[in-house]
């Protein structure tokens, strides 16, 4: 038996130049196939712009692919596990492996050495690319489709607080002094809670103090009259540092970004358990890749015509897609406080490690 944790290095590429075809293959077959059936279904909305057009189109697809590459190539890691290791068993490659004394973690150990690097890809790409794309897609979505946001700190659906009233914005964008505020909604409220004026604009920027409202239209509803004002200032409570505390996007934000924001939010006596799970979430999410290979490995051990080779490919796939169900209800969770939030985020994947390696060993080592 071999007690090098790594196969000779000509297997070793061998595997691994294999997993990594495989694994861009499934990546581009999914993405292709969601990107035209995404695209199907919201290309409407986009060409109902006015001055919209292909290129408008093509700048979806550009903001949309990093999304769905993201999202989905955890997935393609654990079906190309699948596909692979289902060959190899039934050209009896992993036969002879073992029969050169490899054990089954070493026959795996090039499929975890690839799965770790595409983790880190995963995690810069995350980083550098997809916040991005979401901070500009969700702000583009929220004005309907019109005039991309140029801003790159763009931030979508603001709802912020001034003693009793209310303000909504659809988009902000700018830091300090010098933000400013898209489809922006004005509520002035009773004590007791009763709306008693609307008001909406589709600008507002900071008038130190309040905001400064152009072009609006005025709802009352003493009267149930409206009527359009050149110029209004409301919110004179409400700062530029308040409306940055007041909406957190943690898919527009990077871990450094993030962490940041949950310091804000601990020093103004704001809850973070949610902004926790998800910052922790950020470093074991990527991590899903490197699972992928582990729970898969049921699919590559065992005759090929013993006739169980198709079912053990569907506990590979069940234990897969189980990790993901599971992940997600452990992060719904710790948003709404049930986990702490290092367990909402480490647990699922810590407890899916000891049952892929539970199922290897006890069936194989």
């Amino acid at each position: 038996m071999q007690f090098d944790f790594f196969p000779s290095r000509t297997l070793t590429l061998y595997l691994a130049k294999m997993f990594v075809t495989r694994i861009l293959a499934v990546l581009v077959m999914l993405v292709l196939v969601l990107m035209m059936l995404d695209l199907l279904s919201t290309s409407g909305d986009i060409l109902a712009a006015p001055g919209n057009g292909q290129g408008e189109l093509l700048t979806y697809v550009g903001l949309r692919l990093p999304q769905l590459i993201a999202r989905f190539l955890p997935y393609s890691v654990l079906l190309a596990t699948l596909i692979m290791l289902v060959g190899l068993n039934q050209n009896s490659e992993v036969i002879a492996m073992k029969a050169a004394g490899l054990s089954a973690h070493q026959v795996l150990a090039p499929l975890f050495l690839t799965a770790g690097l595409i983790a880190l890809m995963s995690f810069a790409f995350n980083e550098r690319v997809v916040t991005r794309a979401n901070a500009t897609l969700k702000a583009w979505e929220t004005v309907e489709f019109g005039p991309v946001p140029a801003a790159s700190d763009v931030r979508a659906n603001v709802f912020v607080n001034d003693g009793r009233n209310v303000l909504t914005a659809g988009a902000v964008a700018g830091t300090g002094a010098a933000m400013a505020m898209r489809e922006v909604t004005w509520y002035g409220r009773t004590p007791d809670g009763m709306i008693v004026e609307q008001v909406r604009a589709p600008r507002a920027t900071f008038a130190s103090p309040g905001w400064r409202l152009e072009d609006a239209r005025r709802f009352t509803v003493q009267d149930a009259g409206a009527r359009d004002v050149p110029e209004l200032v409301v919110g004179e409570g409400i700062t530029p540092e308040n409306i940055e505390l007041a909406q957190v996007d943690p898919d527009t934000l990077s871990f450094w970004d993030l962490s940041e924001a949950i310091d804000r939010y601990e020093d103004a006596g704001r809850r973070t358990s949610e902004l926790r799970a998800r910052w922790w979430h950020k470093l074991s999410g990527p991590l899903a890749a490197l699972l992928m290979p582990l729970l898969g490995s049921v699919a590559a051990f065992g005759l090929a015509r013993s006739g169980q080779l198709f079912f053990r490919a569907l506990v590979g796939m069940a234990l897969g897609f189980a990790y993901f169900v599971v992940d997600n209800a452990a992060l719904a969770m710790g948003n709404f406080g049930g986990y702490p939030p290092f367990l909402a985020a480490w647990a699922p994947f810590l407890l899916f490690v000891l049952i892929g390696e539970t199922v290897l060993i006890r069936t194989e080592e």
